[in-house]
């Protein structure tokens, strides 16, 4: 079969694909995003022709003029390898967290691996068993990115006739990470803990995903998963097994579990919350007597997919606002031209919006214009306020909600832990200033990858801890709440 080149830069990257291969499967590997799934709606899979020709169909073309964009530009997702190409993508270097943190272990004999299943992205390591030392990590991208950059894309997917395919490509990817830690780390491995939220367990576990898509989103089976090597296509042999921990509920899994597990929340006189500000938001409060937790749809708008110049923390991304002798200062990961605004920044740039009087309480924009400079070519526009002010109103409210479950006010809330990749870059002033927490910054702590910390944990812990857990733990559907909507509605006012 033909074969052609396909020059990324500047990542400096030449791969070879085979004549027609379709260019979703192959550019999801070096950070390039398909949020909607591949309809070509979201444009963040653009990609610059520089030489070469890629074809355009006159679907391709109406959605590259619906986009703005001119002949230079090409969709990926629309888009057939049919020749040799050079093409420059935007987004490149993504940023994934891993963690180094310390806990108390008791010293076992041997070596395991902690795995964070994460919708976007993966993260293992190679744990000493006798010191807790991390001696090998590999972190990527999920491959399942080309289904879609959300939790309801790869779910639709699934329904869709690609469950197969997810399975297989989440399985391989994963084993390949672990591969790659044995290669420079010739050690035996007596267990594999892989956490992740429960449709990513689901979907790893090659099992229906389609009561996620529907009310009352009720999984039959959220415990325990065990696997052995040979049933994954992974060749790497394991003394125990491979074991995908239980999820809580419907959109919260094994990652939070992780999580309370990291924190110690469920083993506090106080009260203590957790919110993850991942791909999906999820919220936990609690104590030593009892933990309530639920996960609301946060996630896009501080991740950039519902945001007009949104983006991952790659290159080129505004990571971080701040005012200097009254000017707007951006900070822009790999020090180059902005190209546009990660989930950080525009927290940043609200609080800093506000603080200036340029957007009212209900995110109008002062001035009467439809959008906002920031840097560079980089705006915010009222939509983008808007879809802010309702992101920030899903956290606020399900923070409040749960603390009703507890019967208790958010004031009694000793502390509250942010954990995920993007609550690692948040201001926690801006946080607590624009009412999306609503705590002083003072109780608010950053915790990092508390699921990768506590899947760490699980390595060393029999299943009595997760038994601890989930015992006084109970899922709350938010919007069955008969407040929920003036809750929501209250919130969303700056």
């Amino acid at each position: 079969m033909q074969k052609h080149t396909i020059n990324l830069q500047p990542l400096g990257k030449t791969i070879q694909v085979n004549d027609e291969t379709p260019l979703i499967d192959v550019l999801h590997e070096f950070g390039i995003e398909f949020p909607c799934g591949g309809k070509g709606t979201c444009g963040k899979c653009k990609v610059k022709l520089i030489t070469g020709e890629i074809e355009v169909s006159e679907k391709h073309g109406q959605q590259i003029e619906k986009l703005g964009l001119n002949s230079e530009w090409r969709l990926a997702c629309y888009s057939n390898c049919t020749s040799d190409i050079t093409l420059e993508v935007e987004q490149f270097n993504h940023i994934i967290l891993a963690d180094e943190s310390n806990f108390e272990f008791v010293p076992l004999l041997g070596f395991g691996v902690a795995v964070d299943l994460g919708t976007t992205t993966l993260v293992a390591q190679l744990i000493d068993l006798s010191t807790a030392k991390v001696i090998a990590v590999e972190t990527m991208l999920n491959p399942q990115a080309k289904f879609g950059a959300d939790l309801i894309s790869r779910i639709q997917s699934g329904i869709d006739g690609k469950a197969v395919e997810m399975t297989t490509v989440i399985r391989s990817a994963i084993g390949s990470m672990i591969d790659l830690m044995l290669q420079k780390h010739n050690v035996e491995i007596r267990k594999i803990v892989i956490v992740g939220n429960t449709a990513m367990q689901l979907i790893f576990s090659r099992e229906d995903v389609s009561p996620l898509a529907m009310y009352p989103f009720e999984v039959k089976n959220l415990g325990m998963k065990t696997f052995i090597p040979n049933e994954l296509g992974w060749k790497t042999k394991v003394a125990e097994s491979v074991q995908f921990y239980p999820s809580i509920g419907s959109f919260v899994g094994s990652d939070i579990l992780a999580g309370i597990a990291a924190t110690g929340l469920g083993e506090k006189e106080h009260y203590t919350a957790l919110i993850d500000l991942g791909t999906n938001g999820e919220i936990v409060v609690g104590n030593k007597d009892r933990i309530v937790c639920a996960s609301t749809a946060a996630g896009p708008a501080f991740e950039g997919t519902n945001i007009s110049m949104g983006m991952r923390a790659v290159t080129g991304a505004i990571s971080s606002l701040h005012l200097e002798n009254g000017k707007i200062i951006a900070n822009v990961i790999g020090n180059t031209e902005p190209k546009g605004i990660c989930g950080s920044a525009l927290v940043d740039a609200i609080a800093i919006f506000r603080k200036l009087e340029m957007i009212g309480d209900f995110g109008d924009i002062n001035s009467g214009d439809t959008q906002i400079s920031i840097a560079g070519k980089v705006k915010i526009t009222r939509k983008d306020i808007n879809e802010f002010q309702l992101a920030k109103a899903a956290i606020a409210a399900g923070l409040e909600i749960l603390t009703q479950e507890l019967s208790i006010q958010l004031s009694d809330i000793n502390e509250l832990y942010i954990a995920g990749g993007f609550g690692s870059y948040i201001n926690l002033k801006h946080v607590s200033e624009i009412g999306m927490i609503e705590l002083p910054e003072q109780k608010i702590r950053k915790m990092g990858n508390t699921a990768l910390l506590g899947a760490k944990m699980f390595l060393f812990s029999n299943l009595k801890i997760v038994e601890d857990i989930l015992v006084k733990t109970i899922h709350v559907n938010l919007e069955t709440n008969p407040d929920f909507e003036n809750i929501f509605v209250d919130k969303i006012l700056f």
